[in-house]
């Protein structure tokens, strides 16, 4: 009796999954959306374009500013130069921590299609939600499997406008316990370029430390994309 119990409710989480998904595949075919906005490669970092970074992060209250410029044409120890923290020439210990913060490239992990639901749909805009799965993604990144991925495609161009990242229980993100995860990228698409640039991504998190919950939060912003042989 307790196997048959297991079956069906196998078959039942099966069934919701593939319900789920078709809810998905039937939207975008209403709204005329490409399926291809569902690849994460699409909306990677430009890996042949320079650009200029913005970096706010805030922590304890204390804001630091950092503008930076990234040049994929150099060497790639010289590929990031720092031009300034709160306004002044940077230290070589900031250039430093600076670089060796930037030094990887985001992980994108592959979607997990059973676990896709339409969030919300109006006149302007789909919400879609997602889990990634883990198998695809680097040990380092494995806290982004408890991790729901919201993705807005706006009806209008058909292209994505943001994906934000909520957490669905606390995190251990390297040597920080996370209570909440809160990472929100929007993009825009060079219909020029035929490609997604990363606008920015503002990452909010409230982490346990020495006992006590601690807010943290990084803004970059990126612009004057420009591409280099």
């Amino acid at each position: 009796m307790k196997k048959l119990l297991t079956i069906f409710l196998l078959n039942a989480l099966i069934m919701s999954a593939f319900a789920q998904k078709q809810a998905v595949l039937d939207a975008f075919s209403k709204h005329d959306i490409d399926l291809s906005v569902l690849d994460p490669k699409n909306k990677q970092t430009a890996e042949d374009y320079a650009f200029d970074l913005k970096y706010t992060s805030v922590a304890a209250n204390k804001e630091t500013v950092t503008l930076a410029q990234y040049d994929p044409s150099k060497a790639e120890a010289d590929r990031w130069t720092v031009i300034s923290v709160k306004g002044k020439a940077p230290s070589a210990s900031e250039i430093k921590t600076f670089k060796k913060n930037h030094s990887r490239q985001p992980v994108t992990g592959k979607i997990d299609e059973a676990t896709f639901l339409v969030e919300k749909e109006t006149p302007d805009y789909l919400v879609i939600s997602y889990k990634q799965d883990p198998a695809s993604m680097p040990q380092e990144a494995q806290f982004m499997k408890d991790c729901r991925l919201h993705m807005t495609i706006n009806l209008k161009t058909k292209k994505v406008e943001k994906i934000q990242s909520l957490n669905e229980k606390p995190l251990k993100i390297k040597i920080f316990n996370a209570e909440k995860l809160d990472l929100v990228v929007k993009f825009n698409w060079n219909e020029q370029e035929k490609r997604y640039f990363t606008e920015s991504e503002d990452l909010n998190l409230i982490v346990k430390f020495l006992g006590q919950l601690a807010p943290m939060e990084t803004l970059s912003e990126y612009s004057n994309y420009r591409k280099v042989k």
